[in-house]
């Protein structure tokens, strides 16, 4: 069983950036994949960043492709989402999860566990 507690989460202004973590209990974390999602109110929720068991290979949604950043600390057990000059349309609840599999993928039904998310907000 993997747990996931995000934080970092806040509001900010068009421009500003912003740190999001997720921390992780359970050793197995290190061979999963993890992502990061956001759901707009109204929206569907949609992958943002995700990354394989090694840190070695991302993806990302094409909106936030050279702004937003995924990385992990196997070590730390905990993984992080730098965010760049976010814009307003960015605003969103963000939630951390991983699947039992080492390559990430785009769909959430995909991923065996999640966080209870963290709000961002940007203002513009």
């Amino acid at each position: 069983q993997v747990q996931l507690v995000e934080s970092g989460g806040g509001l900010v202004q068009a421009g500003d950036s912003l740190r999001l973590s997720c921390a992780t209990s359970g050793r197995t974390f290190r061979w999963y994949a993890v992502g990061w999602f956001r759901q707009a109110p109204g929206k569907e929720r949609e992958c943002v960043a995700a990354v394989d068991w090694s840190g070695g290979s991302t993806i990302y949604t094409d909106s936030v492709k050279g702004r937003f950043t995924i990385s992990r600390d196997n070590a730390n057990n905990t993984m992080y989402l730098q965010m760049n000059s976010l814009k307003p349309e960015d605003t969103a609840v963000y939630y951390c999860a991983a699947r039992r599999a080492y390559s990430p993928t785009y769909y959430s039904a995909e991923y065996d566990y999640w966080g209870q998310g963290t709000q961002v907000t940007v203002s513009s």
